[in-house]
């Protein structure tokens, strides 16, 4: 059959970018045609009778909190996002097979079998709009509307534990929802929001776990060794997390490496990411991703919990691999002993992942 899989935009996310590159493969393993929804990645920039509010708020804003973000961040994102992605656009563009879509309305009935909408934090308003700068209904695959489709969806992410949207929302979604032939998510908030809802939904893998370490090994074979065997990758700076990462350098006699470029500037490759954690004998971070890919090089971890980009996500993965004793949150990182990891029940849940996507799309 042939499949379109509806996520983020790929850009210089890294786990956004594996995420996709994952589901691809194992749809393709089980013999589909697979293509993965683009679009050129410009975010949205503000008309221009709303800049006086808007520059007023964001001048405040950079008073008050000392914010180094620009005043018209878009507009210079927008500049920049050519020079940043330049190393993850590279890997993007040699392996995920895309088809690039200026309009929704630009998919045909006829062009597939199967649409599929995960992973990560699709269902997230706040960012699925700013990625396709269109509203969240699309998310939910309103453009299919009437067609003899296939519509599943396969790990998809509200990313937080409670349900943000409007009641026209609400009542928009939860009859496309309806229309789907199989729904699962990748967080048991997820589950809880959509049972509310009277909807049959199973709880699976994010798609980066549905593959193991082999499946990456061979991006990062002519990759240099990393400088240092401490990987820290930290999507949002804080002075605390700076004190965390030099104490637990001290602790451990590690040398930190980092593997992320500051704001605004080129991000390595994402083969370099890839071999930090095949070279670090721990991983401090507060990516949920980061979390995913320390478990499946097999190294041992910190999680320092990260509200503003959803903590749902790292309680669920959690709890789902035996570790629910533990409590991420953002005044406490957590220590995870790899040893700590129930093996098997990680392996059972995987292949509960892979038999959701089979019975769903060969039933």
């Amino acid at each position: 059959m042939k499949i379109a899989i509806l996520s983020l935009v790929p850009h210089v996310n890294y786990g956004g970018i594996l995420q996709s590159y994952a589901l691809q493969t194992v749809l393709e393993r089980m013999g589909h045609e697979v293509e993965v929804l683009s679009k050129p990645y410009v975010l949205k920039e503000p008309k221009w009778y709303d800049l006086p509010v808007l520059i007023g708020k964001r001048v405040l804003k950079k008073i008050i909190r000392k914010d180094s973000t620009p005043i018209l961040s878009e507009r210079y994102y927008n500049k920049r996002y050519p020079i940043i992605s330049q190393n993850t656009r590279l890997f993007v563009e040699k392996n995920i097979k895309k088809r690039y879509v200026e309009k929704f309305s630009d998919i045909k009935e006829c062009d597939y079998d199967v649409f599929i909408v995960g992973s990560d934090q699709v269902w997230r308003p706040r960012y699925f709009t700013r990625m396709w700068n269109c509203p969240i209904d699309f998310a939910f695959l309103s453009f299919t509307r009437g067609w003899n489709v296939k519509r599943i969806s396969y790990a998809a992410s509200f990313g937080v534990d409670f349900w943000e949207y409007s009641k026209k929302e609400t009542i928009e979604i939860k009859k496309l929802l309806q229309s789907f032939n199989a729904i699962s998510v990748r967080e048991l908030d997820g589950v809880r929001l959509l049972k509310g809802f009277g909807m049959d939904v199973e709880h699976v893998l994010d798609p980066t776990l549905l593959l193991n370490k082999n499946d990456y090994m061979s991006f990062i074979e002519n990759e240099p060794k990393s400088d240092g065997n401490l990987l820290v990758y930290i999507l949002d700076d804080s002075r605390d997390k700076k004190l965390f990462v030099e104490d637990m350098s001290r602790k451990s006699n590690l040398k930190p490496f980092y593997v992320r470029a500051p704001k605004y500037e080129i991000q390595p490759k994402v083969e370099t990411w890839l071999r930090g954690f095949y070279d670090a004998e721990l991983v401090i971070t507060d990516s949920f991703h980061a979390c995913i890919f320390s478990i499946v090089f097999g190294k041992p971890f910190y999680v320092i919990g990260n509200l503003g980009r959803g903590l749902s996500r790292f309680n669920s993965l959690l709890i789902m691999l035996g570790l629910a004793d533990l409590v991420v949150n953002t005044e406490k990182s957590i220590y995870v002993p790899y040893s700590n990891l129930d093996v098997n029940k990680l392996e059972q849940i995987k292949q509960h992942s892979l038999m959701f996507l089979r019975k769903n799309l060969n039933g």
